[in-house]
């Protein structure tokens, strides 16, 4: 039966990934889309899977999509993980998740890694109402947004590059 997972991926130390995440990897899925196989290459190989790897990251997932949803609407299965965390949060996946729903293929995602949740709960901010805004703008437009959530009543998220904070 054709599927999509959405496997979340450790955020700096490999033991942070679930069982069922490894299990999946290891025995459901007939190919995994990686955002780099390098990096996706040592996670398995560190855990004993050995399953094909393909490059699916944000230079080449436009060309790539049709060909991956046609492999499977053919029956193959497929993981999709990135480098770390869960995938499309600020990572490659909106645009293959969307494409597999409007075809009605079976869309899965694990729970596991996500770098914002323990971020807040740790951070003592109130975390029962937080927006989460991604990654502000490089340069045009970044005051203008920052300005905008200023004065927001609730805990607002933001992911930024070490190299630019």
């Amino acid at each position: 039966m054709s599927k999509l997972y959405l496997v979340p991926t450790p955020i700096g130390n490999l033991e942070d990934i679930t069982l069922r995440a490894i299990r999946i990897l290891k025995e459901e899925v007939d190919l995994v889309l990686a955002e780099d196989t390098r990096k996706t290459g040592m996670l398995l190989k560190h855990y004993g899977i050995s399953k094909p790897l393909a490059p699916f990251h944000q230079h080449n997932e436009h060309q790539q999509l049709e060909r991956i949803v046609k492999r499977i609407e053919t029956g193959e299965k497929m993981a999709l993980v990135t480098d770390a965390g869960t995938p499309a949060i600020s990572d490659p996946g909106f645009l293959l998740v969307r494409a597999c729903i409007e075809k009605q293929i079976d869309v899965e995602c694990l729970p596991g890694a996500t770098a914002f949740v323990p971020a807040l709960v740790n951070s003592g901010l109130p975390a029962d109402r937080f927006v989460f805004e991604g990654f502000l703008p490089h340069k045009k437009g970044r005051q203008t947004r920052i300005q905008s959530l200023v004065s927001q009543p609730y805990s607002i998220i933001l992911y930024e590059s070490p190299h630019r904070f």
